[in-house]
């Protein structure tokens, strides 16, 4: 078991600095086992790609293995949700770009179903709307798009 750190803003196993979410986000994403053990603290998010905690306060820790759904931007997600109320994948918002033309935020929600089931609080693992999440996924595939354009 990882040991919380004093600094409760810092992951206890990398070192870096997390972003806080709410109590109610991680209890609904811990495995169903741990959900009565999640306390009533806000958490921390840790944002490093290769570390393996997920969730971390000065009492406790969740690792990556112990959510029901994978951190899209940790190393090794899949499926690599961009949308998570909607369960539409990064890969499903770039085919948008670069096989179905589309150019706009309008045009990727409604060709791929992202953003319509608005439970992020429940579903995200950041606890907020996945807006940005969907918006990062679009400008890599503008790139790959433009990339192939190009060759």
């Amino acid at each position: 078991m990882i040991q919380p750190t004093d600094n409760q803003n810092i992951c206890p196993r990398c070192g870096k600095q997390g972003q806080k979410v709410k109590a109610i986000t991680i209890k609904h994403l811990v495995i169903e086992a741990l959900t009565s053990s999640v306390n009533n603290q806000d958490y921390f998010l840790c944002m490093s790609e290769n570390c393996d905690v997920a969730y971390y306060n000065d009492m406790q820790c969740f690792n990556v293995s112990q959510l029901n759904v994978p951190i899209w931007f940790k190393k090794d997600a899949d499926p690599k949700y961009a949308c998570y109320c909607s369960k539409v994948t990064e890969a499903q918002v770039i085919d948008a770009i670069v096989n179905k033309d589309a150019l706009t935020m309008s045009d990727v929600l409604r060709l791929t179903g992202a953003m319509k089931n608005a439970q992020c609080q429940n579903n995200n693992p950041e606890g907020v709307c996945c807006h940005l999440i969907v918006q990062d996924a679009m400008k890599k595939g503008f790139l790959l798009k433009t990339k192939m354009q190009t060759t």
